[in-house]
């Protein structure tokens, strides 16, 4: 049994940033998710590839320990391009869905008793039917996407409401809730039920919000920024990987994940697809882990 499922898109991405280009390389939500939370824990997908998926891809996912028994497989491989003009935001030049449109979001039963779940980015009435299939998990943490907030709004918002985490960016807070004010995104998200929210900012770190408390996250100054595609999965699945780790998910250590997952997501960005991930090892996290309590000394 996985310590940790991650419900996301595997793809095959096209990606161009001012610093280059990289074709048919390996993407999607709960790949960088994974991949991630591989640093910390066992982590099984569910999630859809085609027949044509590569045979390297599968392999490197199961060096990292990742459970794929989750992972159907039917059509054709869902891919997408995009091209960063800003390095803060992609423009989608081309995405064929594929054999995501016949995703059912099925979990095996060797999945069903694992405690931590993280729901990526994906459509919500497929992160209901996979929650619904766990059995009693002790923590459940929700991502989304503008594309979700602007076409299922009211289904995004009942599942806020069955989480105990929401993640989500700034500008996905802003749109959902109507507001240029964080804090008062925050609130409103918190009023929907979870018991905490964090608010991701990109370069500028992340804002965790709980009823009585906050705390801002640095962010990692970063010199070389390559590619900025998967940082918020990547950030989303050590995040709740960590906590799996040490199963404490009090306060306290929620905000220590956050600090390993600005870590995580800090490597994701230096390199193309999973490039600089493949590279680091554990000990790479914690020194910049270290760093980021010195920046936050005072």
């Amino acid at each position: 049994m996985p310590d940790l499922i991650i419900l996301g898109t595997i793809g095959i991405d096209t990606l161009e940033t001012p610093h280059g280009k990289a074709e048919n390389v390996l993407g999607g939500s709960a790949t960088y998710a994974s991949f991630a939370a591989s640093f910390f824990c066992k982590p099984g997908i569910v999630s859809i590839v085609g027949d044509d998926f590569p045979k390297e891809h599968e392999e490197l996912l199961k060096s990292k320990g990742i459970c794929l028994l989750g992972i159907d497989k039917k059509g054709k491989t869902f891919r997408w391009h995009g091209k960063y003009e800003d390095i803060n935001e992609a423009k989608t030049l081309k995405t064929e869905l594929n054999a995501i449109l016949s995703f059912e979001g099925n979990v095996p039963n060797e999945y069903k008793d694992t405690k931590y779940l993280f729901l990526g980015n994906l459509d919500p009435d497929i992160q209901l039917k996979v929650l619904n299939q766990i059995n009693n998990p002790k923590l459940v943490v929700m991502d989304t996407m503008n594309h979700w907030i602007e076409n299922k709004k009211p289904k995004v918002l009942d599942m806020i409401s069955k989480v105990n985490i929401l993640l989500i960016n700034d500008g996905e807070a802003k749109l959902l809730f109507e507001t240029n004010n964080l804090v008062k995104a925050a609130k409103a998200a918190l009023a929907l039920g979870p018991s905490t929210v964090i608010i991701k900012k990109g370069e500028h770190g992340a804002l965790m919000f709980t009823k009585d408390s906050h705390f801002n996250a640095p962010g990692y100054p970063v010199e070389n920024v390559k590619d900025p595609t998967g940082c918020g999965d990547s950030f989303g699945g050590s995040f709740t990987a960590y906590l799996a780790s040490t199963d404490d998910i009090s306060e306290k250590n929620i905000r220590k994940a956050l600090i390993y997952a600005t870590s995580v997501a800090s490597h994701n960005v230096e390199d193309f697809s999973l490039n600089n991930l493949k590279k680091i090892t554990k000990q790479h996290i914690e020194e910049r882990v270290n760093h980021l309590k010195q920046i936050r000394d005072f």
